[in-house]
């Protein structure tokens, strides 16, 4: 019942990123003239430093939506884990609940250090004429680091911990105090999460952080590599195809 939930939210996800996406605000999306509109730029006249604050939270929203659509699913097995744990207990459901508040919170920091990095190197771009005429290194960048991460032993050794759900849950749950273990175990699965797919996931901002395509295809490859028996032996296959597109990137702007 509770993971059918889970996977109604993913769906309610896709569905407002598509409708986002086709709107007239896309843009906002994509984290590009969030100030545009007067009305943003009034709530920024009336927050403290609001100029930062009110893009980094709008950020964080967008972002939050795309984990929810591309990697909360991905952790089904260890939420049916979980609740088949404590099935029986009356406080089942606000546990389930703090599992999953724990899995965002690590995936929500995340994306508020890839903001800051990405409105750093925005700032240097408006200051930089090289930048703005080569600003398609960063893509480039972006996927030779995506790709060369997939061959990392960070990355294997997260993979292993989110591809063994009954031995996560049962290392970090005694049922002694059952919130805090409830949503550590969703923090601890999201910072592992994290160590194994920020990479891919930075490929979003090399794509656009509102492509649907590239979303779907993002978001299988990162589920099969976490739940599927053979998921581990393509993580080297989309490194490969990572650091092949990076260098054909390279090329076609410089040939």
């Amino acid at each position: 019942m509770l993971p059918a939930l889970i996977a109604a939210l993913a769906v309610l996800a896709w569905v407002s990123i598509a409708l986002w996406s086709a709107s007239p605000y896309a843009r906002y999306l994509d984290h590009r003239g969030w100030l545009d509109a007067a009305w943003l730029q009034a709530v920024c006249d009336a927050v403290p430093q609001g100029n930062l604050v009110v893009p980094a939270v709008l950020h964080t929203g967008a972002w939050l939506l795309m984990i929810v659509a591309m990697m909360l699913p991905t952790t089904l097995p260890l939420l049916k884990v979980f609740a088949r744990i404590t099935s029986g207990r009356p406080e089942a459901g606000s546990l389930f609940a703090l599992v999953v508040l724990g899995y965002m919170a690590a995936w929500g920091a995340f994306g508020l250090v890839a903001h800051t990095a990405d409105s750093v190197l925005h700032l240097a771009g408006g200051s930089s004429r090289w930048l703005k005429t080569h600003a398609w290194l960063i893509g480039a960048l972006i996927l030779a680091l995506a790709g060369a991460f997939q061959f990392s032993a960070l990355k294997y050794r997260c993979l292993d911990r989110c591809r063994t759900p009954f031995g996560f849950v049962n290392a970090r749950w005694r049922g002694r105090r059952p919130s805090r273990e409830a949503f550590r175990i969703g923090f601890d699965h999201g910072l592992f999460c994290v160590g194994c797919c920020w990479a891919l996931m930075l490929v979003m901002f090399a794509v656009g952080m509102g492509n649907l395509g590239w979303m779907l295809v993002l978001a299988g490859l990162m589920a099969a590599e976490k739940n599927l028996s053979w998921g581990r032996r393509i993580a080297a296959p989309a490194g490969v195809a990572l650091l092949v597109w990076s260098a054909a990137t390279v090329v076609a702007k410089t040939g």
